[in-house]
């Protein structure tokens, strides 16, 4: 198994690397979120690697951090009918940040702009990966952390649960407001009350 790979970049496209290594040269797919991270031609890289093999070829993909591996690996282990091909093609459409907070909304509408993910699989996606991303989140995405809301946002968070509101969206909802009515202090039903009309807007 190839892990990585450390060398002389020599060339670089939209969607390949060529990386020289003790004059053995590697051909990696990468994403456009590693190419916009890589350096001059020439110059040192290291690349986090995913060999896939298949009847006919054996390809090596390509990641400047072990998040994009992670989440290719994911996409290809968690999704029926996502390939490499697809799976590159959501590292290229969005920040990982992005697509993890898409799949938390179940924002439909924002994973169906990805090239070649329609609505059913945009679908297969929030149903396979809602509870599997937690790990790749960068800091500051997904939920707010529970500590931060109070014993009213909390009560105000769960009343909008009941109304069919999704979790991520309400807390965020919530926190926004209180930390703008700060240093007044709002109740639980004017939470609710000003969530609403925000979320409603």
């Amino acid at each position: 198994m190839i892990a990585r790979i450390t060398g002389v970049l020599v060339e670089n496209s939209l969607t390949e690397a060529v990386i020289e290594v003790q004059g053995i040269c590697y051909a990696l797919q990468v994403p456009l979120s590693t190419i916009d991270r890589l350096p001059p031609l020439q110059q040192q890289v290291s690349l986090h690697t995913h060999l896939h093999v298949r009847e006919d070829i054996l390809q090596l993909y390509g990641f400047y951090s072990k998040e994009e591996l992670g989440l290719f690996r994911i996409l290809l282990n968690s999704v029926p009918g996502i390939g490499p091909k697809l799976a590159m093609n959501v590292l290229s459409s969005m920040s990982i940040k992005h697509y993890c907070q898409a799949i938390a909304d179940s924002d439909l509408k924002a994973l169906s702009k990805i090239n070649g993910v329609g609505k059913k699989t945009a679908e297969r996606m929030v149903v396979e990966l809602r509870d599997k991303l937690e790990n790749l989140v960068p800091a500051g995405a997904g939920a707010p952390d529970k500590a931060r809301l109070s014993e009213q946002a909390a009560d105000a968070v769960a009343a909008l649960e009941t109304l069919g509101y999704k979790k991520e969206a309400a807390s965020k909802a919530v926190l926004k407001i209180s930390e703008e009515a700060k240093p007044e202090s709002l109740s639980a039903s004017e939470l609710i009350r000003k969530t609403l009309a925000r979320l409603n807007a």
